[in-house]
Order: C-alpha cells, then sequence, then structure tokens
C-alpha cells in the first residue's frame, strides 16, 4: 500500500508542476520570441501527458485477476509506460528539434523582453526541483525495499512509474539550463542561432531519455526474469527441501510490480509416493510466498533429470550449462 501511494504521490505532484510550468513556459515563449523557451513550453507539455499516461497505467495494473487475465493486469503498467516514453519523444523531441532547425536555417527572429524568460526559468526551475526531489526519494525507497543500489534500481526496478518521473524531471531540469544559455547567448551575441542549438539540444535530450525509457519498459512488457539474487533464493530454498534430490530448471518472469512467476521443474525422490509428492508441491509453493514477496504465481514440475530432451531444451535456452 505505501507503494502504490509513494507511486501515485510522485506521479500527481509532477503533473501538477509540468501543468504550471507549461503555462508559464509558452506564455515567456509567445513574449520573447525565444525557440528554446518554446521547445521547453513543449517539453512540458509532454511531460504533463506523460503523468496522465502514469496515472492510467497505475490504475489499470492494479485491477485484480479475473478470467480473461488470469494473472492479472500488472504489465498494463509496462504498456502504458511504454506509451509515456513514446509521447516523450513525439510530443517533446520532435518540436523542439524542429524549432531549433527552423531558428538555425530560417530567418533570424528578434529578441524581446530577455528578462521574463529569466525570471520564467527561475521558477521553473524551482518548481521541477520539488517534483524532482520526490522521485529521487521514491526510487531510493524503493532500491532500499529491495536491498540495491540507486543505480542498479533505475536499470533492474520493475515499477516503471517512479522512473520515468526521476528520468522526465531530470531531463526537465537540465532543459532549462540549456534554455538559460541559449537565451543568455542570444542576448550577449545578438545571434539568434544560440537560441536554436539550446532548442536542438533540448530535442535530443528528451530523444535519448525516451530511447532510455523505452528500452526498458519494453524489456519488462516482453517478460524479462526476475533479479539474480531472488532466482538464486528461489533456487536454494527449493533445492533445500530433503525431498528435493535437484533442481532442474528454473524460470522467473515479472509480470507486474512485486510480482513474480516461477516455474520449476524438479527431480525429486523416487522414493515419496504420488501424495506425498502432491503435499510437498504445494508445500514448497507456500515457502516460496512467504519467503519471498514478491513470487504470487508457483508452478513445480516433477521431472527426471536424466531426461536428454529436457536438457538440450534447458542448455538451448541458457547456452551454456545452467546455475540455477
Amino acid at each position: 500500500m505505501a507503494e502504490k501511494e509513494g507511486s501515485t504521490l510522485t506521479v500527481v505532484l509532477a503533473g501538477s508542476v509540468n501543468l504550471l510550468i507549461a503555462i508559464l513556459k509558452l506564455v515567456a515563449g509567445l513574449i520573447t520570441g525565444s525557440a528554446a523557451m518554446l521547445s521547453e513550453a513543449a517539453h512540458s507539455v509532454a511531460d504533463t501527458f506523460t503523468e496522465i499516461l502514469l496515472l492510467t497505467a497505475l490504475r489499470v495494473s492494479r485491477k485484480p485477476a479475473d478470467r480473461a487475465h488470469p494473472f492479472g493486469y500488472g504489465k498494463a503498467r509496462y504498456f502504458w509506460s511504454l506509451l509515456a516514453a513514446v509521447s516523450i519523444f513525439a510530443s517533446g523531441s520532435m518540436f523542439a528539434l524542429y524549432e531549433g532547425f527552423s531558428t538555425i536555417f530560417g530567418a533570424a527572429g528578434e529578441q524581446t523582453s530577455p528578462l521574463v524568460a529569466y525570471l520564467v526559468l527561475a521558477g521553473a526551475f524551482a518548481l521541477e526541483s520539488v517534483s524532482w526531489a520526490q522521485a529521487l526519494r521514491q526510487v531510493r525507497r524503493d532500491a532500499a525495499d529491495q536491498h540495491r543500489t540507486f543505480r542498479a534500481q533505475l536499470r533492474h526496478g520493475d515499477d516503471p512509474t517512479a522512473t520515468t518521473v526521476f528520468y522526465e524531471d531530470s531531463a526537465a531540469l537540465c532543459g532549462l539550463l540549456l534554455a538559460f544559455a541559449g537565451v543568455g547567448l542570444h542576448q550577449l551575441t545578438g545571434a539568434a542561432v544560440w537560441d536554436g542549438v539550446a532548442s536542438v539540444a533540448i530535442g535530443v535530450l528528451l530523444a535519448c531519455v525516451a530511447f532510455l525509457l523505452g528500452r526498458a519498459n519494453a524489456a519488462l512488457l516482453i517478460g524479462r526474469q526476475a533479479p539474480p539474487d531472488l532466482v538464486y533464493g528461489i533456487r536454494d530454498t527449493l533445492a533445500a527441501a530433503r525431498e528435493v534430490d535437484a533442481v532442474v530448471d528454473l524460470q522467473t518472469m515479472l509480470i507486474g510490480t512485486d510480482s513474480v512467476l516461477v516455474c520449476a521443474r524438479v527431480d525429486f525422490d523416487d522414493t515419496i509416493t504420488a501424495g506425498e509428492l502432491e503435499r510437498v508441491c504445494v508445500r514448497l509453493a507456500g515457502e516460496l510466498q512467504a519467503k519471498f514477496n514478491d513470487v504470487t504465481e508457483v508452478f513445480i514440475e516433477p521431472v527426471p533429470r536424466s531426461d536428454e530432451d529436457l536438457r538440450a531444451a534447458v542448455l538451448a535456452r541458457y547456452g551454456e550449462e545452467p546455475r540455477v
């Protein structure tokens, strides 16, 4: 529950801040005629739309499992987060690149009231810092809960909402600095090309952020295995059971935030009866779910480890003797 409330607060705060900043930047861009300011306005509009998509992701992913979706709707969070990454590229990056190149290669525009741009950029930086700090706290909290470093959480976390907000707010702060540099150099040199260069840099920055977020969410949507420490913990727990001779194969997949599907092929002691085997499978599944909070679904299949076809399938998947 705390994770859900934290993610929702992070997204709502970011969305509110981005909407206010978008209006301020748009007004400043129209007054000053700055391409960088207009690009930053498009950036904030894209970020606001992104928050709407992330709120949709949070709402849909929390729906309970049903007959059509027996494993729940957890992956919906990855789908909507992927769309959010696409929106950053389509509505933010492309507009910024267009404005930038139009300014660089088009007719030079006259700069008016640069002080307005400076004031808006300073105010936007302060507001954006509030949202960024909340996203930073959320990612750090998630990293501590998963016993990961901050960097590892950004790369391997299974909750894309806080990560998306952190990346986009970081890009927003960098974009504000670029816009400030573009407006300042335009004022100092009288050359509008600097304004255009800043706009192009903002567009490239947004494209890079969109690529990072898109790649991460695509991996989660396709089906990524659980973190290695969890996989090894599951393997060791199964192997330690007195009825288990060997863990032949172990497959895991993230099916949502804090939700892992486990499929294990296990060679059991041949002396136990069919009834005992059934009870052991139920017991082991319960032990895994009790020991590892993220494990929500467990399937255990009794197999002989001497089966050559099974061994060949495992080797074909991992490319070497499996260590699970």
